[in-house]
């Protein structure tokens, strides 16, 4: 498809193409289509990773929270259900890669969207980092020499930090790889990490609950780590559930990928987080129910890994801990294939600089190349912060989680004002003639509260907490990283536009900007 990286406006309908769904919105078919409805789920389930996150953020949660916060989880995972609600909808109504950047485009107008697609691509290449960091929490519990620099594997050591860094490079230099070779590949390596993570999940639940040291009660207290009480603890310890709950909508990133999208997308983007959000609650149960001491502040340092080689032997213990590094690598895979499509998506509308090259797709292989080398590469120079400081770890892991957060709201915004003004319909049929996935009377209410909950949790997560980003002191930048990282990201963005309207004016008249609305079925 033809576009001008100096045009604001969707390009003009390709010749006709083989697929309607696509046609419809004016792109032709570039992506091999070859995803089945579990290769849809996987897609959302593997960038939710329940094993990589909870592992990853379990000792954050209990450090800061106690065993009270467990509570934040289910909190997290209604209000998350929530907004993977109103996705589901734009799901069947927009099947196209890019989800987010697509449907907040056409919900309000393409600045709006356009800064929504920037701040959720950039959010997912942070991501990306901090996934790969999470190796750091379980290989060096398998066998000591994954510790390559130093001798102390906590993560916010400096040598754990370092070595967390250098295990990450590599699996983004793996991940890569597969990004570029074949979607096929891609969605068979994804598949078959997903079947295994959730299979090790499922033992790791059903071994820690049979070794339970004392009973669920324990969840009511908030031990001795806060002093704000209940409130301040279940508001930090919300950090882990957020960060796992995120990338539900990865099920739409793929619908350019996905056999009838309109009907497989909304369902896989709702079993995705639902099956990924019970199993997590009962994996951070199961571990608080097991730890051998709730006191001895191992569970807070080490966190899970502990828990496992404890209490279920050495043998036992370090061979759930290799399922836990498979589970990583095909997160890593799975959120860097995200990011692709969304930058193939921006680019392909000419929207990023560089567009061209961006957006071409390799016709043999199915897969946009460069937006896969330009990910691995940002990722990977995200964690040279890591050799600065330990206090990087947190601040990768949180501000990933904002940027998400906001850029979801940047949907669910505009869709409310749709809903509020009757301008959204979800009518029309999907490929099997069946009515498309709606939410009906209940999309006012469960809009708004979508909403409200995004825009809360938004705010708790990057409110610059002393004691949470910058524990040592003296690191004011780290405290505030999530703030100004934000700040950094939307001037980029203003200023990356301003440069592209002067340049656009200094050769033609600007086109006026028109809200994008739904296509007529």
């Amino acid at each position: 498809m033809t576009t001008t990286a100096d045009s604001d406006v969707r390009p003009d309908p390709p010749e006709p193409s083989t697929d309607r769904s696509l046609a419809e919105f004016g792109y032709r078919q570039e992506l091999h289509r070859s995803l089945g409805r579990y290769a849809s789920f996987a897609a959302g389930f593997s960038f939710i990773s329940v094993l990589t996150t909870v592992f990853q953020f379990f000792a954050f949660g209990y450090a800061f929270g106690g065993p009270v916060f467990f509570w934040a989880w289910p909190a997290v995972l209604i209000g998350q259900l929530l907004v993977a609600a109103c996705f589901a909808e734009l799901a069947a109504q927009y099947p196209i890669s890019g989800a987010i950047y697509q449907w907040s485009s056409r919900l309000s107008n393409l600045t709006f969207g356009w800064f929504a697609g920037w701040i959720m691509v950039i959010g997912q290449i942070v991501v990306v980092a901090a996934a790969a960091l999470a190796l750091q929490v379980v290989m060096p519990a398998i066998w000591s020499g994954f510790q390559l620099v130093g001798d102390d594997p906590a993560p916010t050591s400096a040598s754990g930090a370092a070595n967390a860094a250098i295990l990450g490079v590599f699996l983004l230099a793996l991940t890569t790889f597969v990004n570029v070779i074949d979607n096929r590949v891609m969605s068979l390596i994804n598949r078959v990490g997903v079947t295994a993570e959730i299979i090790g999940a499922v033992l790791i639940i059903v071994l820690l609950l049979t070794h339970s040291e004392r009973t669920p009660g324990i969840t009511f207290h908030t031990g001795t780590a806060l002093e704000s009480g209940l409130f301040g603890a279940l508001l930090v310890g919300s950090f882990t559930a957020a960060y796992v709950m995120i990338g539900f909508d990865s099920a739409g990133e793929m619908s350019e990928e996905t056999h009838n999208p309109r009907r497989t997308a909304p369902r896989t983007i709702l079993t995705a987080l639902a099956s990924a959000g019970l199993l997590g609650g009962l994996i951070i149960l199961a571990g608080l129910l097991a730890a051998p001491s709730l006191t001895d502040g191992r569970l807070g340092v080490e966190g899970l890994s502990y828990v496992l080689t404890s209490s279920l032997g050495d043998g036992v213990g370090r061979a759930l801990l290799v399922d836990v590094v498979v589970a990583i690598a095909v997160a890593t895979l799975a959120i860097q294939t995200s990011a692709c499509r969304m930058l193939f998506s921006m680019a392909r509308d000419g929207q990023l600089p560089f567009s061209a090259r961006l957006a071409k797709v390799n016709p043999r292989t199915g897969m946009p190349s460069a937006p896969a080398l330009v990910v691995g590469v940002l990722a990977a120079a995200l964690l040279l912060l890591n050799f600065a400081s330990p206090e990087a770890f947190l601040a990768i892991g949180t501000t990933c989680i904002v940027m998400l957060y906001l850029a979801y709201a940047m949907v669910t915004g505009p869709l409310l004002l749709r809903r509020v003004k009757g301008t959204f319909t979800t009518t029309g049929t999907d490929e099997t003639g069946k009515p498309l996935f709606s939410l009906g009377r209940w999309g006012i209410p469960i809009n708004a509260l979508a909403l409200l909950y995004g825009l809360f949790m938004t705010i708790n997560l990057a409110w610059p907490r002393a004691a949470v980003y910058d524990p040592a002191g003296g690191h004011w930048y780290f405290q505030w990283f999530t703030v100004l990282f934000l700040g950094v990201t939307v001037g980029g963005g203003v200023l990356y536009r301003a440069v592209r309207a002067q340049r656009r004016h200094s050769v033609q008249k600007p086109a006026s900007e028109e809200p994008l609305r739904a296509p007529t079925r």
